[in-house]
């Protein structure tokens, strides 16, 4: 049992603390400038094993190291769920601090994950790489719109090949585009060598990482798809079952029911982005390999459409790879059975849709 139950409203530069005995006696509440010196020095004269409760935000990582290395638990809260739980007409940094130090004592706390630091690393890794495509293709967009601006028509299908950045160099335009010009080609070249060094890493670390090996045998995963999604899911044991994972993901529909009244609504958009984007992206690639995924993707298709046709996809493969990392198997292909080939042609193509 701890000893002290520490609620820390964590914020940019100082956070509110909260000191609470099992019994629900407050100590003291006071103010901390979120300064290393001064949070070891605090922490470190804590009774061992304490219970620091911080609420997820963008600087938590640091924090929560540096308390697990004196000794302490740290328990991350779930932000929004808290919010609904210990919602008030009356928010301060002293009653939120409180708050989370109730909902930890009393074992009402919602909590959220928190990944291993060598998982934290990869997903930095990873953004860090999509930043970078983002840029550049932010600047791609720019010199289309320049070329357009001054009247510039190109027949390349790949302005941004060998040939088109050729023809990019050497075209001669007028005064402030010219230099326009000139500067984004040098940026992009720049994202473009720094894009080959981080997808170098990424490849290491695919190999390093035994759930991002099997990964790869999923169709349309490349090096990038498969770190992105061992990194994302983490640990596959938090969850109890692949219901839970498709919720995680992204890829089932919202439910709302009152008395016999059910309503499906759209896909659940409190869920992890990169992990549906990664699937909705392989959807191709794997319809064209699997019998199976084929006659989904097409069934559902006819009925509701090319996106809902997708996610149906997606919440298969998302499965699949569930019992994947539980079982420590590859992706496996189910092609069709003798009575689900003749509702197809011989080759596997749904013939019958119009």
């Amino acid at each position: 049992m701890a000893v002290y139950y520490i609620g820390m409203d964590l914020h940019k530069r100082f956070s509110q603390l909260t000191e609470m005995d099992k019994e629900g006696r407050v100590y003291r509440k006071f103010k901390l400038y979120n300064h290393p010196d001064l949070l070891k020095d605090y922490f470190s004269n804590l009774p061992c094993s304490s219970s620091v409760v911080i609420e997820a935000t963008g600087n938590w990582y640091w924090v929560c190291d540096l308390i697990e290395e004196l000794g302490h638990t740290v328990k991350l809260a779930h932000p929004k769920k808290v919010k609904i739980i210990a919602e008030s007409t009356v928010k301060t940094d002293k009653i939120d601090s409180e708050v989370l130090a109730h909902l930890d004592r009393t074992s009402f706390l919602p909590l959220s994950y928190i990944p291993p630091k060598h998982i934290r690393e990869e997903r930095e890794l990873l953004r860090y790489r999509m930043c970078l495509v983002r840029i550049r293709s932010g600047l791609k967009n720019r010199i289309h719109n320049i070329l357009s601006k001054v009247g510039v028509i190109h027949t390349f299908s790949d302005l941004f090949g060998r040939g088109g950045v050729n023809f990019l160099r050497e075209i001669d335009l007028p005064g402030i585009y010219k230099d326009e010009l000139q500067g984004y080609l040098q940026v992009i070249e720049t994202l473009d060598n720094l894009i080959k060094s981080c997808e170098k890493e990424i490849r290491r670390s695919v190999k390093e990482n035994k759930d991002a090996t099997l990964l790869m045998s999923v169709p349309g995963f490349s090096y990038f798809s498969a770190l992105l999604m061992a990194a994302e899911i983490g640990d596959i044991s938090r969850f109890s079952s692949y219901r839970k994972l498709c919720a995680y993901g992204g890829v089932v529909s919202s439910t709302k029911q009152s008395a016999d009244k059910i309503y499906q609504g759209h896909i659940i958009k409190d869920s992890n982005k990169y992990i549906r984007w990664v699937l909705t992206e392989a959807v191709p690639k794997a319809i064209a390999k699997g019998q199976r995924l084929k006659v989904t993707y097409f069934k559902i298709l006819r009925k509701k459409g090319k996106s809902k046709a997708k996610i149906a996809v997606a919440r298969k493969m998302l499965i699949s790879i569930y019992y994947m990392l539980k079982n420590k198997s590859q992706y496996k292909f189910f092609h069709l059975n003798a009575r689900e080939r003749r509702k197809t042609n011989m080759s596997g193509r749904i013939y019958s849709f119009r």
